[in-house]
């Protein structure tokens, strides 16, 4: 089988498609990965060398200003007509696409063509472009249960994730509460400037781990001020390793991410991004919060409460409960249930 699959530009769109990639190309099926020349999926595919990598010229649509969602809406015939060649010169079978705005000329596309489409959609809130392409998808693949209704044809399977994300042993040594702090690939703003402080003013051991993104770490650093065990970095290159070491988790809550910590066995505290398209974030957070595996903090609460609710995780040692816990969804599986799916629909 020949299966294209199409995911650009963010890390919870593109790792996903690429463990399903390699589940086909390991299975000795054909990957064809439409992407948009992106640095994350170049980074993402570079040691998979069987995979074919094909890009076009696609930029968001939804956040951005009218004449930019103009000019998306003039490229998409090119682009519908470019994806037309890859698939007919490739002869695809079937047509995987991951949300975002790319997935919308790989579906027409496939549409054109007669192609089934599946759909995977990580979050609790199906995106724009995954709204549009499941009413005519032979399948929705779900990374989370979507929160308002189920749809038909849907399946909750989980989200693909990399097969380093899985829990490890550790024999501890000291007192210290370890804890990972992370905003993502880029950071966040309101992590780095509200956390130090807090864990200044907390006379408890407590070993830090802080993943600040680009250009940020000498801000972070001095907020930390005396505060002695702790490691500020731009960019963890193996977050699975800072995951596996720490005893929970500070973290927005994107859905990939949320994955990769519950495969894990840890639990964490989640300070949702508050202007996520549809409030997705807010709402992942709140399906793990109500499998006991973390709290939810919103922003809006303000920084009181929040460093409450820090003291509190630690001086109860909530995060033991938490990694106990156990999760409805096999995240580890899930690029294989999408393959077997696949293969058996077509």
């Amino acid at each position: 089988m020949n299966i294209l699959i199409a995911a650009a530009k963010t890390g919870g769109h593109v790792y996903p498609a690429t463990e399903v990639s390699k589940e086909f190309i390991n299975n000795g099926h054909k990957a064809i990965f439409l992407g948009t020349n992106n640095l994350i999926e170049r980074n993402a595919i570079k040691d998979i060398s069987e995979i074919q990598y094909e890009h076009i010229d696609m930029n968001g649509y939804r956040g951005n200003s009218i004449l930019s969602k103009v000019l998306v809406l003039l490229s998409l015939p090119m682009n519908v007509f470019r994806v037309l060649k890859i698939l007919w010169n490739n002869k695809v079978d079937s047509i995987i696409v991951f949300g975002g705005f790319i997935s919308i000329p790989a579906a027409i596309a496939g549409l054109i063509l007669l192609k089934p489409i599946y759909v995977h959609e990580q979050n609790t809130v199906l995106g724009s472009a995954n709204k549009i392409i499941s009413k005519f998808s032979k399948k929705i693949f779900l990374g989370m249960p979507l929160h308002k209704k189920n749809l038909k044809r849907s399946e909750v399977i989980g989200n693909p994730i990399r097969k380093s994300f899985v829990s490890k042993i550790q024999n501890r040594t000291d007192d210290y509460v370890k804890i990972y702090i992370t905003g993502g690939s880029q950071g966040a703003k309101y992590l780095n400037d509200n956390l130090p402080p807090i864990f200044n003013d907390i006379n408890i051991p407590i070993s830090i781990r802080h993943q600040c993104g680009k250009g940020k770490k000498p801000g972070v650093e001095k907020l930390y001020a005396n505060f002695k065990e702790v490691e500020v970095r731009e960019f963890f290159d193996n977050p699975n390793s800072q995951i596996d070491w720490a005893d929970f988790i500070i973290s927005r809550a994107g859905a990939l991410s949320l994955s990769e910590i519950i495969s894990m066995k840890k639990g964490t505290l989640m300070i949702p991004l508050p202007n996520a398209v549809d409030n997705h974030q807010l709402l992942n957070a709140r399906y793990v919060e109500k499998d006991g595996i973390g709290l939810v903090h919103e922003q809006e609460h303000g920084i009181d409460i929040l460093k409450n609710i820090i003291k509190n995780i630690i001086e109860t040692k909530e995060y033991l409960i938490w990694q106990q816990a156990e999760f409805r969804t096999n995240h580890m599986d899930a690029a294989q249930k999408i393959f077997n799916s696949v293969l058996e629909n077509n």
